[in-house]
């Protein structure tokens, strides 16, 4: 029985930040419906494509919209009207993920969606929010970045700043959402009633740089990537090339994995350039991006297996996927990702993917 049995979703949302919302809460046990247009969301369109229980889907669309349902309406005809409006009577949550004025313009903005439904907890998912002097800016995640200052530590070590690997504003966004919704639906079973949330990239996304744009939060600096502590700055959180062209990392600047490693390469006189500020470790820096070049990424694992140091080798996904941890934890299943959020006693397995409106309003 899943934590979510018996909350029902009407989920208004594609691509990215809603769907993995949503499909969070389908792991979970609620009956999520996702209302799509006639064409579909438009991950379904996007490769590569696999084979889910006998049919061809994108791996990125079954692995955002497993266990839902799929509804087909034109929200702008009455027949779509009027569907909705029954699906919104017998909902909990709905979320949508428009740009700001698209959902009043169709007649469902939160005022009359809580008439039809006065205990509905309604979600506004927008790169900038729904008021404020970027709400009608069009944007996707790397645009938010920008925005936001992260794609300015982004950067090579020129200065320049590169595509980001991970979508961090969508996946901001899609968290920062749940965690609202999953508090409006405690809270309502104290008060009774609904509640509207505005959540924005932007908004999510922001203060994921408190540990590192602290001078800039009170009025100061900048970061810059080269003398900031998480960025780049420090001898032991930092990227080292290989003999054979690949790369390994130090990950923690903690002093004893300094002293742990400084000593077993016979360098204990250096213990000081770690404990130094950041952006005053060059010298530390160059001696380490030295040693790591002489033997190649599998003869650093191996060398540093018995050695308590923050240390690991950056793989490619193809690697990750292949590595032993993943098969014990049983994150890979079927071609799907398992959902982070599993409780102890509890077995998965993932749902099927829902063909497009195969499913009655």
């Amino acid at each position: 029985m899943g934590k979510l049995d018996g909350i029902r979703v009407v989920d208004l949302t594609q691509f990215l930040p809603g769907p993995m919302m949503t499909v969070m809460m389908a792991d979970q046990g609620a009956e999520v419906v996702k209302v799509e247009p006639a064409a579909g969301d438009p991950a379904r369109e996007q490769a590569p494509f696999a084979d889910y229980g006998g049919a061809e889907n994108s791996v990125w669309f079954a692995n955002l919209n497993r266990g839902k349902r799929s509804v087909v309406l034109d929200l702008k005809s009455a027949e779509g009207k009027a569907k909705l409006a029954e699906l919104i009577a017998g909902a909990d949550v709905l979320v949508e993920g428009f740009r700001p004025g698209v959902m009043a313009r169709l007649g469902f903005d939160y005022a009359a969606a809580r008439a039809i439904n006065p205990r509905i907890v309604y979600c506004s998912i927008s790169a900038f929010g729904q008021h404020g002097a970027l709400a009608h800016h069009p944007a996707h995640d790397m645009a938010v970045q920008a925005l936001a200052g992260f794609l300015s530590v982004n950067d090579g070590p020129d200065g320049t700043p590169v595509v980001p690997g991970a979508p961090s504003a969508d996946l901001a966004a899609g968290l920062t959402a749940l965690s609202a919704v999953l508090m409006a639906l405690i809270g309502r079973e104290r008060t009774g009633e609904g509640a509207y949330i505005d959540c924005a990239m932007f908004d999510s996304l922001l203060p994921w740089c408190v540990h590192t744009a602290g001078s800039a939060i009170v009025g100061g600096e900048a970061p810059r990537s080269a003398r900031q502590r998480s960025l780049g700055g420090a001898a032991f959180y930092q990227v080292y090339g290989t003999a054979d062209g690949r790369h390994v990392v130090l990950g923690g600047r903690e002093i004893k994995f300094a002293r742990n490693l400084l000593g077993a390469l016979g360098r204990p006189d250096l213990l000081p350039l770690a404990e130094a500020p950041a952006g005053e470790q060059d010298e530390l820096i160059a001696f380490l991006r030295d040693t790591f070049r002489t033997r190649t990424r599998a003869e650093w694992v191996e060398w540093f297996a018995d050695k308590d140091v923050a240390f690991a080798p950056v793989l490619d996904f193809r690697e990750t996927l292949d590595e032993p941890h993943i098969a014990e934890r049983g994150l890979v299943r079927e071609g799907h990702i398992a959902p982070a959020i599993r409780f102890a006693g509890e077995q998965w397995a993932p749902a099927k993917v829902p063909g497009l409106g195969e499913d009655r309003a």
